[in-house]
């Protein structure tokens, strides 16, 4: 009889094992501070919903999500043209939610006097025109441009907006996160380089520069009048349903919201 017991013991736990939901989340390392603070507290209300987060870019999360592999990509950009191709193409309906807004702050480290620059010298800085922090009211120093990937979604808007066609410069540092940009410059009195607004507070040895005299702020960020800002998407393939759809919701509600303005980005609307 005890044997029987523990068989059907066991029966009925390895069942509640299957029977959990699991949600796959890919992409943004901009989106990733949201997506796992969601993730945690929606798992800690439903103990049966397992959700994993991979922070490894925008394109490649949305990549994920086309390929079947991702439930919900995470992005801090639009998708390109050749990304909505490729779902049509497939058959798929690309549904993107904005769970939040968010401004991509230039930063120095905090021994370099640098404070202010405008979009012009932000691109001849990163294009090679200028070259060392005396030109832009700095120390006689070389600049080190610190870049992300092109698998990035803060790159491919810093490449819209600040580059505007032109190249960064042969020779820049690439990293692969907004984590690896602040352990770079931190470590760097000569370095430059771009983060979301999240990432500011997580080193004491890195400095905003505003834009030409306006920082990345939640006012700015909302409004769009910062020059860097941008919203935030979760993409799914087609509308949301059931688990995918609640958590979502939760992520939307005046508790999502909450999580977004405590990990440091900018609500979609006001929260007390």
């Amino acid at each position: 009889m005890k044997k029987i017991l523990v068989v059907l013991v066991a029966s009925m736990l390895a069942l509640s094992v299957f029977a959990s939901t699991k949600i796959a989340i890919v992409g943004s390392t901009t989106v990733l501070p949201i997506a796992q603070q969601w993730a945690q507290a929606y798992m800690a209300m439903n103990p049966d919903v397992n959700i994993s987060v991979v922070g490894n870019g925008s394109g490649n999360g949305i990549k994920a999500l086309l390929d079947g592999v991702a439930d919900i990509a995470d992005s801090s950009r639009w998708m390109s043209d050749t990304e909505i191709k490729s779902a049509i193409s497939k058959g798929l309906f690309p549904f993107p939610v904005v769970v939040a807004y968010d401004a991509i702050a230039p930063v120095v480290n905090s021994d370099n006097p640098v404070r202010n620059l405008s979009l012009d010298q932000l691109q001849q800085i990163y294009s090679g025109k200028i070259t060392n922090w005396s030109q832009v009211g700095g120390p006689e120093m070389p600049i080190v441009v610190v870049t992300r990937d092109n698998s990035s979604g803060t790159f491919e808007v810093w490449a819209e907006k600040v580059m505007r066609g032109a190249l960064v410069k042969p020779g820049a540092l690439t990293v692969a996160s907004n984590a690896e940009v602040v352990r770079t410059v931190s470590e760097n009195k000569k370095a430059i380089g771009y983060v979301g607004l999240a990432y500011l507070q997580s080193s004491s040895n890195i400095s905003e520069v505003s834009i030409s005299g306006m920082r990345a702020n939640v006012q700015a960020a909302r409004s769009g009048k910062y020059p860097l800002a941008r919203p935030l998407f979760m993409i799914m393939n087609g509308v949301p349903s059931n688990e995918i759809a609640k958590f979502i919701s939760f992520g939307l509600s005046p508790e999502g919201q909450k999580i977004v303005a405590e990990v440091g980005f900018v609500p979609i609307y006001e929260v007390k």
